[in-house]
C-alpha cells in the first residue's frame, strides 16, 4: 500500500535525551540527572514495537532538528526529551512537532513550558481554586526581605526536576537561613527560587493517565522517607539512590482519595495530556496541597516513580505504556489506523 495508506504501520519518531550521550559531550552528573538510560530507551522502544509501530530512534532535539531540515516526517512522535536550557527546554520538541504538523505523545509546548516554571503553574492552579501552599518567587537575594510568609518555609529552584536543588538547607526556619539558601540556589542554578510555606504533612505522588475529561488517577502513592534519606528530604541524592531510603506505598484512605481529586483537578486545569504525575503534600490540617506537576514523568520501568506507582497498584509497565499510547492515538485520530495496520 502507498505511504500514508490506512494499512501501513504507523511510523513513530522517538525523541529522548540519552544520559550517556550528554555525559560524553561534557555535561556533569547533576546537569544530566533528568536524562534517560539506555535501559529506559530500550524498554519504551520495545513496547512500541510490540504494539505494531515502526519505531525510529531519533534522539535529542538537535538530531530532530537536523532530520526535520532534511525533510523527514513521522506519523507520531513519542517524546520524552527534557532539553538543556531555559524555561522552554521541555517545550522545544512539541513546538517543533506543532510547527511541522506532527502529533506528539504527552503534553504540548504551552503546557510543558508552564509546568516547568513552578511559580507560574501554581498561579494557574491557585486561580482555578486548586489548593496550593502560599508562595513567593525570589528573583534576587534582596527579595528575601520582602517575603511575607510564616516560617518555616521551603525553597527550591523554580524550574528544575528530579529533586535538583532540594536539599537539607531547603527547609528554612528563619529569614537568615532563607537568605543563605536563596543566595546559594540563585548562584548555582541561575534561575529564580520558589519559596513556599512549609507543609509538614504526608507526601503523595498521584499517577494519571489520559487527557481532559478522560483522564483518571491510577493511584496515590505515599512517599515516606526514613532515617537513611539524604538530608531528610526527597531530593536528587535520595531519588537517585532510593533503595533503603524511601518507602513507597499505595494509599487508599480518605486523604489519599482527596489527593487524587486535587491532582486530577490540577491536571485538567493545566491541560496535561496522556500520562504523568502530580506531587502533593499535606498541610498542618492534613489537607493535600498541589506542589507541582510532572507532565514528562520518568519511565524507567524499575526506578521511576510513575512505573513504581503503577506496579504497586497492580499494573505492569506494558499496561502503563498502553494507556499513555492509547490516549495519544485517540486524541490524534490515529487509533483507527493503528487497528487497521494490526
Amino acid at each position: 500500500m502507498p505511504d500514508g495508506g490506512i494499512g501501513r504501520r504507523l511510523r513513530v519518531g522517538f525523541t529522548y535525551d540519552l544520559r550517556d550521550a550528554w555525559l560524553a559531550e561534557g555535561l556533569d552528573e547533576e546537569a544530566t540527572a533528568e536524562f534517560d538510560s539506555i535501559g529506559t530507551i530500550d524498554a519504551i522502544a520495545g513496547h512500541l514495537t510490540a504494539r505494531g509501530l515502526a519505531v525510529d530512534r531519533i534522539g535529542h532535539h538537535r538530531a530532530l532538528v537536523a532530520r526535520l531540515a532534511a525533510g523527514e516526517h513521522w506519523d507520531l512522535v513519542f517524546n520524552i526529551c527534557e532539553g538543556l536550557r531555559g524555561f522552554g527546554r521541555e517545550a522545544l520538541v512539541p513546538a517543533l512537532c506543532e510547527a511541522y504538523g506532527m502529533p506528539c505523545v504527552f503534553s504540548d509546548s504551552l503546557v510543558l513550558a508552564l509546568a516547568l516554571h513552578k511559580g507560574h503553574a501554581k498561579r494557574v492552579v491557585r486561580d482555578a481554586g486548586v489548593p496550593t501552599a502560599p508562595f513567593a518567587v525570589v528573583q534576587h537575594p534582596r527579595d528575601v526581605a520582602t517575603i511575607d510568609l510564616p516560617f518555616p518555609v521551603f525553597a527550591k529552584p523554580i524550574a528544575e526536576g528530579t529533586g535538583k536543588g532540594v536539599e537539607r538547607t531547603s527547609r528554612c526556619r528563619d529569614r537568615a537561613a532563607l537568605a543563605r539558601t536563596c543566595r546559594d540556589l540563585l548562584a548555582r542554578f541561575r534561575q529564580p527560587v520558589l519559596v513556599e510555606t512549609f507543609l509538614p504533612g504526608r507526601e503523595f505522588t498521584v499517577g494519571i493517565v489520559g487527557t481532559g475529561a478522560e483522564a483518571r488517577a491510577i493511584a496515590a502513592m505515599e512517599v515516606r522517607l526514613n532515617e537513611a534519606a539524604h538530608g531528610g528530604v526527597y531530593g536528587l541524592e535520595t531519588k537517585e539512590d532510593w533503595h533503603g531510603r524511601v518507602d513507597y506505598a499505595i494509599a487508599t484512605d480518605a486523604t489519599a482519595l482527596t489527593a487524587e481529586q486535587v491532582a486530577l483537578a490540577a491536571w485538567r486545569v493545566l491541560g496535561c495530556r496522556d500520562g504523568g504525575r502530580v506531587d502533593l503534600r499535606c498541610d498542618g490540617a492534613g489537607a493535600p496541597q498541589f506542589l507541582e506537576v510532572n507532565p514528562l514523568a520518568g519511565l524507567n520501568p524499575a526506578h521511576s516513580d510513575l512505573p513504581i506507582l503503577a506496579r504497586l497498584a497492580g499494573y505492569d509497565f506494558a499496561w502503563l505504556m498502553d494507556r499513555i499510547l492509547d490516549s495519544a492515538l485517540s486524541r490524534s485520530g490515529l487509533q483507527q489506523r493503528t487497528r487497521a495496520a494490526a
